[in-house]
This record gives structure tokens, sequence and C-alpha cells, in this order.
């Protein structure tokens, strides 16, 4: 028994000095002796479709995946779907394996500036290699304005995207406040510095003035899309660009989308654009981080067994606006 004991012991003793030298290894991959971070680990490349040849010498194509609401908000990790969707870029397009770029877009849609600086990103990224888009369940307003920055665009026939508008939105509360006997006392330095507070009625002016900048905005996005699809922005204001969805059989239609397909249907084409007769297609997916797995085991084995779970799937339905924010956004999802 004794015996036992101590090889039990010895086990132990044998992890834990395992796990520290784990520890020290990741921490000394995470700063370097004078203390700075080290730029973030690549995308992990993961064989999605073999060389039809058969070969493995043959020349690749990266999927890159932009799904959820698009934000300059972290997401896991600490990185913004901005940062994340930029570095996939960047990345496939410093590689000299990589030939053509298939973004599948499963989206909503979301912020202005978020959805800008992605479009200039694809656009930037299109200059050097070819990038094409697959629009997946829903590629609306934001997600196609992205969508534009590439050479070519596939939608799948049931796909809901279109919803090429602007909005913005403000809670007010006023009522409630004189309700409940309340007063907000506000001091500002100039008569429109308090628009989007929502603690009193919007004055003419102020809805004149929100409203020219929600036009601005729509001016640029009409003219992207113009620009994109060799559209007139007489046209399109005259038909699609009103904010209602299409599906993507109505998109090609309507000229918006190039081809109605599936996602081989992308890779096909994307090497069509790059001029390959046979490639095979590497998916990229985000690094995993040895530290954020033991916190979540370390978190897993602290926490006491839930009695239920509880899943919010609110933000994958409706999106959660914020007050004062731009968004480029389905009508159904602004409500």
């Amino acid at each position: 028994m004794r015996k036992q004991l101590l090889g039990c012991f010895g086990v132990i003793l044998v992890l834990a000095l395992a796990a520290s030298l784990v520890a020290n290894v990741v921490f000394s991959r995470q700063f370097n002796s004078r203390g700075t971070i080290l730029p973030p680990e690549a995308f992990n490349a993961v064989l999605a479709q073999p060389a039809a040849s058969g070969s493995h010498d043959a020349p690749f194509i990266v999927q890159i995946d932009l799904t959820g609401v698009i934000s300059n908000d972290s997401l896991g990790g600490g990185e913004s779907l901005v940062t994340r969707t930029k570095r996939a870029l960047t990345q496939a397009v410093d590689d000299p394996a990589i030939k053509a770029i298939v973004l599948r877009i499963d989206s909503p849609g979301g912020e202005v500036t978020a959805s800008d600086t992605i479009y200039h990103a694809v656009q930037q990224a299109n200059a050097r290699k070819p990038v094409v888009v697959f629009m997946d369940s829903i590629a609306a307003s934001g997600g196609y304005y992205i969508a534009c920055g590439a050479r070519k665009i596939v939608a799948n026939p049931v796909t809901w995207t279109g919803s090429i508008g602007v909005v913005v939105q403000t809670l007010g509360y006023h009522g409630l406040f004189d309700k409940a006997g309340l007063k907000m006392r506000v001091f500002r330095s100039g008569a429109l510095k308090d628009t989007l507070y929502g603690h009193r009625e919007l004055t003419p002016e102020e809805e004149s003035y929100l409203q020219s900048i929600v036009n601005q905005t729509y001016e640029r996005f009409v003219s992207i899309v113009a620009s994109a699809r060799s559209i007139s922005p007489e046209q399109l204001k005259a038909s699609v660009a009103d904010g209602r969805i299409l599906t993507g059989a109505e998109a090609l239609t309507q000229k918006l989308v190039d081809r109605n397909g599936y996602l081989e249907d992308a890779f096909q084409l994307a090497r069509e654009e790059a001029g390959l007769k046979d490639a095979a297609v590497i998916h990229y997916s985000p690094p995993s981080s040895l530290l954020s797995d033991l916190g979540i085991l370390s978190s897993l084995s602290s926490s006491p067994i839930p009695s239920r779970i509880e899943l919010d799937i609110s933000d994958r339905i409706l999106p959660r606006l914020q007050p004062g924010r731009v968004y480029l956004l389905p009508a159904h999802m602004a409500d």
C-alpha cells in the first residue's frame, strides 16, 4: 500500500512539473526579454478540399469566415471581428502558396465604421489576389457593403442579402421620467450636444441634423454599390436601395451578385479568377491559445455543475443596437 501511495505521489509530482514547464514555455512565448507582447499567432490552415489531381504541390485557395454582427467590439481573446478579418486577409495575401481568397459572409450587418474598414481591407486584398465572396444564410446591409470590395460575389439562391440602407436609433425615456417624477439636468456646451440622450423630445433642428448624417452615410453606401456593380446611383435609389431584403435569386436578377450557387461554386470561381486549373482549398481557423484553454479547463474544474444551461441567442437573431452608433442592418433588426 505504501509503495502504491508513493507511486501515485510520484505521478502527481511529474504532472505538476510538466504543467509548470508548459506554463513557463507559454509565458516565454507571450513576452520577450523586455516584457513587450509578441505579435499574435498565425491562423491555422486546415485542408478543406484536396486538389482534384491529388497533387500535394497544387496551389491553394483559402476560405476565410466572417460571421456574426460586424463590430469593433472584442471577441474571445480580446480581438475584434474587424482585426481578426484583417489579419486573416493579410496572412492570405502574404502567403505565396495561396492564389485566391474566398470570403464566406454570414452576417446581418453591423456598425458602419467596422463594415467600411473590412470593406477597405477586402478591396486591398483583391488588388493583389482575387477575392470571391460567398454569401451564406445572410449577407445583408453591412455584409453586402463588405462584399462590394470583392471581385466576384456568389450567393446561395435563398440567401438574405441587399438591405442597402442606414439606421441609427436612440431610446426616448422622458415619458417614463415624467411618470416617476424624475428630471434630468444636463449642462451642455452646444445646442446639439445632448441630441441622442433620450431625456427629452428631439427638436426639428436635431431631427434634420441627424437625418443629414444618415443621408451622408447612405450616399456613400450607394456609391460603393454603384461602383462595384456598375449600376448608376439613380437606378439603385429607384429600385433596390430602399432598405429592402432580397433573396440570392432576386439579387442575381438585380445584378447585385454575379452567380447563384454554393460554397463549392465559389471555390471554382476563385480558381477561374486566379487562372488555376487545379487548387486545393484550406480553411483558416483562429489559433488556439494554450493559456485560454488552460483557463477554460480551470474554470470548468472549479465551477459546480449547473442545474440548467441557458442559451442567449438574441444577439444572433436580433442584435442589440447601441444608442448613438450608426448601423448597416436590415430594417426588421433595427426595430
